[in-house]
């Protein structure tokens, strides 16, 4: 049985620039016959025994845009959802949504068919870098679709922002937090543009016309993120996400703590069982094995305990309460400090990570070199 479950809609009416996640242009594209194929998707995990008896305790609809969807659509999958995931466990539903797709006739329908969080992708409130990313809505739109979405019953709301944009000034990223952070919201992400192989960005790199702002400028705007969330009540539970208490992704951190996930539609992932899969990410591909009546798995693996615990420290470790030492021997049968104690010697000597009696944790330094302390736990 696994602890979540992970949808995709792989549509989009808009690529954007720096996406690298599988999509494909909405128009004239099988959307219809493709929320069927997923219904029979989900119709096959039930069958083998993926949700349990009492469902995931987490579902995720993301993309591409589940928004990209009509209003007949998006009750389709909410029926196809009901036909075949048990909810008995089910304490978070949410969904990814685009400022100017999330219409209030869409609101509703989310409400009423059990979502219960919103993760609206804003990246920024500046217009020009807004249109440079590719994105289709204003910053307006984003406003007001929070006001929207609260006057609908929404609670839980997060927006995404990004930074380290071509041509972003510190100024910019200022103006963004104002704003963004004025909403009042209990969640917000933040993640530094990582330019992408396939990606419109990735080729405007390679002719030099994609002018970033440099690591220094990008450590500057990641030190004031932190700053501005921490002194707006904001806990940074993990690099690149901050809330207030209550209000965490209960999804997001199945991954971080390698807890097992269910990924249904074209492209998904999952982890079930100890193994970790990927579906076929061409739609035709996807719907074939689906008609097939078989499950469109492209490609699996077998996770061996060495892998299983380097994930527990990688992923762990992203998240500021860090990696328990009684989890970890709980898990695995073994001491932390037997299986890395070499590597967390040498990351504490280099003031990167930090231990007590409890866990292993990043330290202030460790946070913005993120990735060198990961390195060291991959064999």
């Amino acid at each position: 049985m696994t602890d979540g479950l992970y949808i995709h809609i792989p549509f989009c009416h808009q690529i954007c620039f720096y996406c690298d996640f599988n999509k494909v242009f909405f128009k004239n594209q099988p959307v219809d016959e493709y929320i069927d194929c997923l219904g029979e998707e989900l119709m096959m995990m039930r069958e083998e025994g993926m949700f349990g008896a009492e469902g995931p305790l987490t579902i995720f609809i993301g993309g591409g845009t589940p928004t990209a969807l009509d209003n007949r659509q998006l009750e389709k999958l909410f029926a196809h959802i009901r036909r075949a995931v048990p909810t008995e466990r089910l304490i978070e539903f949410s969904t990814e949504a685009n400022p100017d797709e999330l219409t209030p006739d869409k609101l509703v329908i989310l409400r009423e068919n059990g979502v219960r969080r919103l993760s609206i992708g804003v990246q920024s409130f500046d217009a020009g870098l807004l249109e440079r990313l590719g994105r289709t809505h204003s910053p307006g739109d984003a406003e007001r679709v929070v006001r929207q979405a609260r006057d609908e019953g929404f609670e839980n709301i997060s927006i995404d922002l990004m930074y380290g944009l071509p041509g972003q000034t510190m100024e910019q990223w200022e103006d963004t937090l104002d704003r963004a952070l004025a909403l009042g919201l209990p969640h917000y992400s933040a993640y530094s543009l990582i330019v992408e192989p396939k990606t419109i960005f990735y080729n405007l790199m390679n002719k030099d016309l994609l002018p970033l702002p440099g690591e220094d400028t990008e450590a500057k705007m990641f030190s004031r993120l932190i700053e501005r969330m921490a002194d707006t009540g904001l806990r940074q539970y993990e690099i690149s996400n901050f809330a207030i208490e209550g209000f965490e992704s209960v999804h997001n951190k199945l991954y971080w703590q390698n807890r097992s996930y269910a990924g249904a539609g074209a492209g998904a992932h999952g982890y079930a069982n100890g193994i970790r899969y990927s579906n076929h990410g061409p739609l035709k591909k996807y719907m074939n094995a689906v008609n097939e009546g078989r499950r469109p798995v492209f490609e699996d693996h077998t996770v061996t305990l060495e892998e299983e615990m380097e994930e527990e420290m990688f992923l762990g470790l992203r998240m500021t309460a860090g990696v328990r030492y009684d989890d970890f021997s709980r898990r695995f049968g073994k001491p932390l400090d037997e299986v890395y104690g070499t590597e967390i010697r040498d990351l504490t000597e280099q003031g990167l990570i930090a231990e007590d009696h409890e866990a292993v944790r990043l330290t202030q330094k460790g946070v913005f070199l993120g990735n060198e302390v990961f390195q060291k736990f991959l064999g």
